[in-house]
């Protein structure tokens, strides 16, 4: 692998490190702020997605220091998830669960560009990507669940 593509490389993780822990902090505010019936198990699933989401940004901070980079630390983080801000109605399930949906699909696709881009090139990365994709594949999958259910009424 030349520098180049290294440092391509780690520009990408730290892009998934930050995603990631941006999840964090976003699941954490809407499992905490949530209220109601219908919320006990998307709060529940959320709560229970934390410790994961925060699991895949301490794998990707590993493979960044690996491959030589540097993990950023909080001042170099850039907040995005707009889909995920709490609205102020804690009822409000089916906003919380479209904003994970949302959330998912960015980070199904941020895992796949990575995939691209390390294929015949650092497979190693390339397959740390291809597990989280399949762990974010995985939620979406269930809220997608939560959504069709709430729905419903």
């Amino acid at each position: 692998m030349t520098d180049e593509q290294r440092q391509h490389i780690v520009t990408l993780l730290q892009k998934a490190y930050n995603m990631e822990l941006e999840t964090v902090c976003n699941y954490t505010a809407q499992s905490i702020n949530l209220d109601g019936f219908k919320a006990k198990h998307v709060k529940d699933a959320l709560a229970g997605d934390i410790a994961e989401e925060l699991g895949h940004a301490q794998m990707l901070a590993r493979r960044i220091k690996v491959l030589e980079g540097v993990v950023p630390g909080s001042q170099a983080l850039k907040m995005e998830q707009t889909s995920l801000q709490p609205n102020g109605d804690a009822l409000d399930v089916i906003a919380v669960i479209k904003g994970v949906i949302a959330a998912e699909e960015g980070a199904i696709a941020h895992y796949q560009t990575i995939i691209d881009a390390t294929g015949g090139v650092d497979p190693v990365t390339e397959d740390l990507a291809v597990t989280l994709k399949g762990d974010e594949e995985e939620h979406k999958r269930l809220f997608k669940g939560f959504l069709a259910e709430a729905e419903r009424g």
